[in-house]
């Protein structure tokens, strides 16, 4: 007589192979219901924004920069006053931006679940892709991605443009969808393997390390559940768009056309209900952005010195990239919705870990936050010695997209003064 097996190997494995049968296929047209889901992009620019040109003077309502997005002037707030307490490092708190995880950089650091992951645990489970975290970079620096996971593993992220279209729109040949099937079922027989001899340790580890194997199991809890979603999702058929497939450019130095053709490709991923949960960060390390005037590298400028003509070279690259800013607030107001807009339904932040890049200032972080369907069309300035808690707009944002949250990371509130009555 056969008995069944009982390994407990054996079932995980079978368990993913048979998960598209026996979970509740996901719901695959919300883009169509009466109310549009809701959405969260946040765009993290490393290097900063020159506090001159960025923060309106006193008595004025608009800047420098701020009037390159006079177009949506009703659309956004921008913030003054506000950064994560704690949060230092200089550029290692990039990786904080979304987090508030303070001391970046010690030895004992660890990071904490972003704002864009607990969002996706709540409103991204009915997409293909619950998040997507995007960059435009060369080579690897600080804070290439800003997403990071419950475990405080940061999400490591997509920088070709022409990947992201194919995983986006273009369906996989029968030999690539075999191919992939194969990869899902050994990554869940390698993570058997793993947990078996990871659960041998539970009982010998020094106290020391319990935390550590904690934070590993729950890594594999978050690499088990990408599993099972993936194996319901891979036969179904992706959506058609009228947007050809994009070159990659290939020249690093073309930052805004690189950021550009992002921006384009988030706004088709949030418009086809492939995701609703993005990350990009735009980084400018080691490259001389093609901006007209411009002929030194970015990090470079950022340490200006107060020199003039350092200045000069960087307010062209910073003014471009607002500019962008504008190109994509335009492209995601341009796409109706159910009586509103494709920006009227998304929340998006802009903004950087540094609040002064020349002196690597944590404190008083530049910030727009625009869409959303939030009470928008002013500036928030808070106590620039004393900085309001960034968490506080988080939660504020949390509660937007209809997520039950009263605390987020060193929060001390919610901002009252965006909420619609």
């Amino acid at each position: 007589m056969n008995h069944p097996p009982t390994s407990h190997a054996f079932s995980r494995r079978h368990f993913l192979r048979a998960a598209g049968a026996l979970l509740a296929l996901p719901s695959l047209g919300r883009a169509a219901e009466k109310s549009s889901p809701r959405r969260l992009l946040a765009v993290h620019v490393p290097l900063g924004m020159m506090p001159m040109f960025f923060f309106p003077k006193a008595g004025e309502a608009s800047s420098p920069y701020l009037e390159l997005l006079k177009s949506h002037r009703e659309r956004f707030t921008a913030f003054s006053g506000v950064s994560h307490p704690g949060v230092d490092g200089n550029h290692h708190a990039g990786q904080c931006f979304l987090t508030g995880a303070p001391h970046p950089g010690q030895p004992t650091f660890r990071n904490s679940l972003s704002l864009d992951q607990l969002a996706a645990e709540k409103i991204g489970l009915d997409t293909r892709f619950p998040s997507l975290a995007l960059s435009v970079r060369k080579g690897e620096h600080y804070a290439d991605s800003i997403a990071v996971s419950r475990s405080g593993v940061v999400l490591p992220t997509e920088t070709s443009a022409e990947r992201l279209y194919r995983r986006l729109f273009v369906a996989g040949t029968p030999a690539e969808k075999a191919a992939t099937m194969r990869r899902i079922e050994a990554g869940g027989s390698v993570l058997d393997l793993i947990l078996d001899k990871a659960r041998g340790l539970e009982n010998s580890v020094a106290a020391e390390d319990r935390s550590r194997l904690d934070q590993y199991f729950q890594s594999v809890r978050e690499l088990e559940g990408r599993l099972k979603r993936n194996i319901d999702w891979e036969n179904r058929p992706k959506p058609a768009v009228e947007y050809p497939q994009p070159k990659d450019i290939a020249d690093a130095n073309e930052v805004v056309a690189k950021s550009k053709l992002m921006f384009d490709l988030i706004r088709l991923a949030l418009q086809t209900d492939s995701t609703r949960v993005v990350t990009l960060t735009l980084s400018t390390f080691s490259v001389v952005p093609h901006v007209p005037g411009v002929k030194s590298e970015t990090h470079s400028l950022t340490h200006h010195g107060n020199e003039p003509e350092k200045i000069a070279e960087l307010r062209q690259i910073e003014e471009a990239q607002m500019s962008a800013l504008s190109s994509l607030l335009d492209g995601l107001q341009s796409v109706g919705e159910n009586g509103g807009s494709l920006l009227d339904h998304t929340q998006v932040l802009y903004g950087s870990c540094l609040g002064n890049a020349n002196s690597h200032s944590n404190q008083n972080l530049p910030l727009v936050l625009a869409g959303g369907g939030f009470k928008h069309g002013r500036n928030l300035a808070f106590d620039t010695a004393n900085n309001t808690p960034l968490s506080n707009l988080f939660v504020t944002m949390l509660q937007g997209l209809g997520i039950e949250a009263d605390k987020f990371a060193s929060s001390t509130g919610s901002f009252s003064e965006l909420k619609r009555s």
